[in-house]
């Protein structure tokens, strides 16, 4: 068992792309099914990956998502086709329809109780905001454009 610190990395809007996608959460109701099949086609994030190729340097990395867990299988296939590093993946239970702020820090909260957390890397405003309170070392990912309805997604709808 590695006793590394752990570096732990969302996926949308922090690696990979997902604004080609965003426009099915503008609908009424939205579109999850299309908007989680259509994350195969994410291109990755630059700054994203290069932080997570760096990061396992001296960390062990994690993924910490918003997807739900019927989502894994083409996730972790995303996560290999883009050359990211391999690292266990956390993924929001399918019947969890709380804020990712909530669902995200419970799940750090287990990670934590036995490793270290050396940084979280994550673009939703909220979850970091969750995350610094609770004590944990954020990296704000800053370098992907999101729209409003994911942000909603993202605060409210306990999707993403």
């Amino acid at each position: 068992m590695t006793t590394r610190p752990l570096a732990v990395f969302d996926l949308d809007g922090t690696l990979a792309d997902s604004g080609h996608r965003q426009y099915l959460l503008e609908r009424t109701p939205r579109d999850w099914k299309a908007f989680f099949a259509a994350a195969t086609d994410d291109p990755p994030l630059t700054e994203g990956v290069t932080l997570a190729l760096r990061s396992a340097e001296d960390c062990e990395v994690v993924y910490l998502t918003g997807r739900p867990e019927r989502c894994r299988r083409d996730t972790l296939t995303w996560l290999a086709q883009h050359g990211l590093p391999e690292g266990r993946l956390w993924m929001r239970p399918n019947n969890d329809r709380r804020p990712a702020r909530q669902t995200k820090l419970d799940i750090l909260r287990r990670i934590a109780k036995d490793r270290e957390v050396q940084k979280v890397v994550d673009d939703d405003e909220l979850v970091c905001d969750a995350c610094e309170q609770a004590g944990f070392p954020v990296v704000r990912a800053r370098w992907a454009a999101s729209s409003d309805a994911m942000k909603a997604a993202q605060g409210r709808a306990g999707r993403t």
